[in-house]
């Protein structure tokens, strides 16, 4: 079996290299749902990808910050932000997350599906994440629950070597002082998509949102 450093930029850059394209190019459905109506400010989008929710976000009227270990990733990104008219709201910076983290205080920080194969410093990284909320701004978290049915494979991409916290699990890693911080919403949701025989596929996700008080 190939060992994976989740934390590595040159396996994201094979892996996103792989293809055109890797991921929906949507935007998650839960930074729809919860900032849907939120009135814009900075935004940080922690391991960005190919820029769905960060092009979602400036669309919305937010500046932001999009962050992730591969510049295949983001230069894939930057070009769909200038497509979309909108590169002039988003600033993309290749950040090594462990080491490295961007500077400056944040209205929302989104970290949507922080998950890799192999060892990378999750919790280091959230907890950096939310040092950088800005007084009276919003955390959101958002992982897989489980490893989904479909993709658990010993080779390639799958999800067998990955760890799945719980929300009480992230909450209690964050270590936030008592009374800074306000639970919005902590839940578990269902999400299908459509199988390679037509069947849907159903896997389980969790969401924690947090603000920091003002």
């Amino acid at each position: 079996m190939t060992e994976h450093n989740g934390a590595d930029a040159a396996f994201w850059d094979a892996r996103y290299s792989e293809s055109d394209r890797i991921w929906s190019g949507r935007p998650n459905t839960m930074l729809v749902r919860e900032i849907t109506g939120v009135r814009p400010g900075a935004a940080l989008d922690i391991g960005s990808g190919e820029g769905a929710d960060a092009i979602w976000l400036a669309e919305q009227g937010w500046q932001v910050t999009a962050v992730d270990i591969s510049q295949v990733a983001l230069d894939r990104a930057a070009e769909e932000a200038a497509k979309a008219g909108v590169a002039d709201r988003v600033d993309w910076q290749r950040h090594d997350l462990g080491e490295t983290f961007p500077k400056g205080e944040f209205d929302l920080v989104s970290a949507q599906y922080l998950h890799a194969p192999g060892e990378m410093p999750r919790e280091k990284m959230l907890r950096r994440a939310a040092d950088a909320v800005a007084p009276g701004g919003l955390l959101m978290v958002v992982g897989h629950a489980i490893a989904p049915s479909w993709n658990q494979r010993p080779e390639g991409h799958g999800h067998h070597d990955m760890t799945f916290p719980t929300t009480a699990d992230v909450l209690e890693s964050l270590a936030l002082p008592e009374g800074g911080w306000e639970t919005v919403r902590d839940e578990e949701f269902e999400w299908t998509k459509p199988g390679p025989d037509g069947e849907p596929l159903t896997r389980t996700d969790n969401l924690l949102l947090l603000r920091r008080a003002a």
